[in-house]
C-alpha cells in the first residue's frame, strides 16, 4: 500500500523540517522526486525546482516543471509555510502578503496547474499542509490562522469538486512541530530553544511536540493508495493536544 514506485511527486518547502522528511520518506518508498524551495539543492532529489513562491509565474509553472523533469506528475505535496504572530493590530501589510502569498496564493496556483495534469494522466494525490490552528484558532495568530483555515476550506473544496477525475485532495493540520521555523521563532523571542521545546512537550498529552518524520508519514498515508478512500479530509496530527 505504502509502495510509491515508479510514482512522480512534486514537494514544496523541501528544505524546511517537515519538507525534507517527506522528500526522504517518498524516495526511501521508490518516488522520484522534484524539490521547490529558495534554495533546494541541497535536499537529495531527483529533480530541483528553485524559485520564490511569491512570484505567481513560479507557482503556476511549478507542475509543469516536475512533469517535464520527472517524466509524469502523480503526487504533489503543499508544504511550504510560513508563520507569522501577533494580533491583526499587531499585524503589517507584509505579515499579511507574505502570508497569504505563501500560505495561500502558491498552493493555490499549484493544485490550479496540477489538476488537469493528473486529470489528463487518469489522477494523482495532492496533500496540503493545513494547521490545527487553522481549525481552532489559538491567540495571537491572527493572520496565520486565517491562512490555515483557508487552506483547509481549499482542501475540502477541492477534493469534492475533483474526486471524480480519480484526484484524491486531502490535508494534514499538526500542531506544533519540531522544526527549524519554530526554533528560530523561541530564539527571535528570546527562549533558548532546547528549553522552549521541552517545555512545550509537557503539554502535549503524548509527552513531546512532534518530529518532521510524524507528520511525514501522515502525509505519505494520504498521497499513497493507502488512503484510496480518503478525499476531502483534514487530517489533525497534534499528539491530543488541543488548540490555546
Amino acid at each position: 500500500m505504502m509502495d510509491l514506485t515508479g510514482k512522480c511527486a512534486l514537494v514544496t518547502g523541501a528544505a524546511g523540517g517537515i519538507g525534507a522528511a517527506v522528500v526522504a520518506a517518498l524516495r526511501a518508498r521508490g518516488a522520484r522526486v522534484a524539490v521547490a524551495d529558495r534554495d533546494p539543492l541541497a535536499v537529495e532529489a531527483e529533480a530541483h525546482l528553485p524559485g520564490d513562491l511569491l512570484d505567481p509565474a513560479y507557482a503556476d509553472a511549478l507542475p509543469g516543471a516536475a512533469r517535464a523533469a520527472l517524466g509524469g506528475l502523480d503526487i504533489v505535496i503543499n508544504n511550504a509555510g510560513v508563520i507569522t504572530r501577533g494580533k491583526v493590530t499587531e499585524s503589517s501589510d507584509a505579515d499579511w502578503d507574505l502570508s497569504l502569498g505563501v500560505n495561500v496564493e502558491a498552493p493555490f496556483r499549484i493544485c490550479r496547474a496540477a489538476i488537469p495534469l493528473m486529470a489528463e494522466a487518469g489522477g494523482g494525490a495532492i496533500v496540503n499542509v493545513a494547521s490545527c490552528w487553522g481549525l481552532r484558532p489559538g491567540p495571537n495568530h491572527a493572520v496565520y490562522c486565517m491562512t490555515k483555515a483557508a487552506i483547509a476550506s481549499l482542501t475540502q473544496c477541492m477534493g469534492m469538486d475533483h474526486a471524480h477525475q480519480g484526484i484524491r485532495i486531502n490535508a494534514v493540520a499538526p500542531n506544533e512541530v519540531n522544526t527549524p521555523m519554530l526554533r528560530t521563532g523561541f530564539v527571535r523571542r528570546g527562549f533558548d530553544p532546547d528549553s522552549a521545546v521541552a517545555e512545550l512537550g509537557k503539554t502535549v498529552p503524548l509527552g513531546r511536540i512532534a518530529e518532521p518524520q510524524d507528520i511525514a508519514d501522515v502525509i505519505l498515508f494520504l498521497a499513497s493508495d493507502a488512503s484510496r478512500y480518503m478525499c476531502g479530509a483534514v487530517v489533525e496530527v497534534n499528539g491530543g493536544k488541543a488548540v490555546g
